[in-house]
């Protein structure tokens, strides 16, 4: 389960990345574990922290952005799919302070005598995640 703070409370999230959107790396909240911020940190103790960034190029902008995100979300399932029942995946970036954004850059390419646009895109800064387990 990914979790992430709210105010004075930790809730569960779904991961919810949409390249067309303004904030593309997103969770949604889905309300189905909430705990008092208090009350979880008394509870769970930190395992291991994650720092996760991708990186892609092509051809097609929304195309790359959307496998940027993809990537993305692959690295975060795999840590959750090795959780143990006890654990939960605690987003740890925080909005306006260090909250990942998609960043790119486009070049100039010549294909075939044509000019072209060629696209980057990255992760940054990285997404912060951490893994709790119940003490």
């Amino acid at each position: 389960m990914i979790v992430r703070q709210y105010g004075e409370s930790v809730e569960s999230v779904q991961v919810a990345f949409d390249p067309r959107a303004f904030n593309e790396i997103a969770f949604r909240r889905d309300r189905a574990f909430s705990i008092p911020t208090d009350e979880f940190q008394t509870v769970y103790i930190t395992v291991e922290e994650y720092s996760l960034t991708s990186s892609t190029e092509g051809h097609v902008h929304g195309e790359t952005e959307k496998a940027l995100l993809d990537e993305l979300e692959a690295q975060i399932r795999k840590i959750e799919s090795a959780l143990h029942e006890d654990e939960v995946l605690m987003v740890e970036s925080r909005q306006g302070v260090d909250y990942p954004k998609t960043r790119g850059q486009q070049k100039h390419v010549v294909v075939e005598g044509e000019s072209k646009l060629y696209f980057y895109a990255q992760v940054d800064p990285p997404l912060r995640m951490a893994r709790y387990r119940k003490s």
